[in-house]
C-alpha cells in the first residue's frame, strides 16, 4: 500500500521534517532497508546510520527535531510504538472474499456472519457463532457451542473445544487447543488408582487477545478459565485450569501456569516460568526467564523484577549469589 510522508505523518500524530509527498510502501531493518521502507532510531547513536541506509524516511524521537537532514523524517515521542503502527497500517489487510473451501465440513446449525472465511479441511460443528470478517484457518476443528466474534484469526490447525469463546479480533495461532480438560484427578485411598475430577466448565478470550503457535489454555472445571484484554501469549505456553489472567499481560515461550493461579492486570512474565496452583501475582509484577513461584504465593510489586527459585526479587537474588560465590571462595582457599 502506497502512502504519503504527510498521510502517515497524520495517521501518527508525528511531526514531519523534509519532504511529504514522498512515497512509503513498508517497513524495514536500517540493515535491510530499501527505498520506499521506513526505518526507526530510538536513540542519536543510531541516527546517522538510518541516515545513510537506502531508506525514504525515518521515524525518530524528539532528539531528532533540530538541524538539517538528509532524508525526511517523522518525529513522536515513541519512535519504535510509531514504527509498529505505521507497519501494520501499511501491510493492510487485503481484502479477501468470504469463501467456505468445497472440503471444509460445516454444520447446518452453524451461523456464520457475513464476510466469515472457512479454510481448507476446516471442521466447524453444531451451535457454532462466528462472526462478521473472521477465518478459520486450513485443518481448524471448531467444537459445538463455540462463540468467535469479530474479526478474529485462526491459523491453521488450532482446535476449540466445546463451549469456548472468543471475543473480537483474537488471533489464534497455528497448532493451540483452546479449552480442553484441566488436569484434575482424584485419588481413590484404597485402589491407589486416579480418577478423573468433573471437567465442565468454559475458557473465555477478551477483546484483542493473542495466543501463540502450540499453545493450550485449558477451560475451567467447573467454573471459567479467562485471558482478559488485550494479553499476548507466546509460542508453548501452557494456561491450567480456573486460571484467571489480566489485561495486557505478556508470557513468553514455554511458560506454564497451574491451575486456579490469578496473573493480574500488566504483569511481564519471561521465558519457561514455572507457576503453580493457587498463586498470584500482583498487578505490574515481572517474572524474570526460568523463575519458579511455589503454591500459595503472592508476589506483589509493580515493576519489581523477580528471580530465582523460589522467585524473589532480583536484588535480594544477586546479594545470595554474592555471598555464595564469597563462601566458595574461602573454601577453596582452605
Amino acid at each position: 500500500m502506497n502512502r504519503t510522508l504527510l498521510e502517515v505523518a497524520e495517521f501518527l500524530g508525528a511531526s514531519l521534517l523534509g519532504d511529504g509527498g514522498c512515497q512509503v510502501t513498508g517497513v524495514a531493518s536500517l540493515q535491510s532497508a530499501a527505498p520506499g521502507d521506513l526505518v526507526f532510531v530510538e536513540d542519536r547513536k543510531n541516527l546517522a546510520q538510518a541516515l545513510s541506509s537506502n531508506a525514504t524516511a525515518v521515524i525518530a524521537g524528539e532528539f531528532a527535531a533540530k538541524g538539517r537532514h538528509a532524508k525526511p523524517l517523522l518525529i513522536t515521542p515513541h519512535p519504535r510504538l510509531a514504527f509498529a503502527r505505521v507497519g501494520t497500517w501499511l501491510q493492510g489487510r487485503q481484502a479477501q472474499a468470504a469463501a467456505i473451501h468445497p472440503s471444509a465440513i460445516v454444520h447446518p446449525h452453524a451461523r456464520l456472519a457475513h464476510g466469515v472465511s472457512i479454510e481448507e479441511h476446516a471442521v466447524v460443528r453444531e451451535q457454532v457463532t462466528i462472526g462478521e470478517g473472521t477465518r478459520v484457518g486450513a485443518g481448524c476443528v471448531v467444537g459445538p457451542n463455540v462463540t468467535i466474534g469479530k474479526n478474529c484469526r485462526l491459523y491453521p490447525n488450532v482446535t476449540v473445544y466445546p463451549a469456548t469463546e472468543l471475543r473480537d479480533r483474537v488471533v489464534v495461532h497455528a497448532g493451540a487447543v483452546l479449552g480442553s480438560d484441566g488436569f484434575g484427578y482424584v485419588r481413590d485411598a484404597q485402589t491407589g488408582r486416579y480418577e478423573k475430577f468433573p471437567q465442565f466448565g468454559r475458557l473465555v478470550l477478551e477483546d484483542d487477545v493473542e495466543i501463540g503457535a502450540n499453545s493450550t489454555v485449558d477451560r475451567g472445571a467447573l467454573d471459567l478459565t479467562r485471558i482478559r484484554r488485550g494479553t499476548k501469549i507466546d509460542n508453548l505456553v501452557h494456561v491450567g485450569h480456573n486460571v484467571d489472567i489480566g489485561e495486557d499481560v505478556v508470557i513468553a515461550a514455554q511458560t506454564g501456569v497451574s491451575g486456579s493461579s490469578v496473573i493480574e492486570n500488566d504483569v511481564i512474565i519471561g521465558g519457561q516460568v514455572g507457576i503453580a496452583d493457587h498463586v498470584r501475582v500482583q498487578s505490574g509484577a515481572i517474572l524474570g526467564a526460568q523463575s519458579g513461584v511455589p503454591s500459595n504465593k503472592i508476589i506483589r510489586g509493580k515493576g519489581i523484577v523477580f528471580w530465582g527459585t523460589p522467585a524473589r526479587p532480583i536484588k535480594d537474588y544477586l546479594k545470595e549469589l554474592a555471598i555464595v560465590a564469597r563462601w566458595r571462595k574461602k573454601e577453596g582457599q582452605r
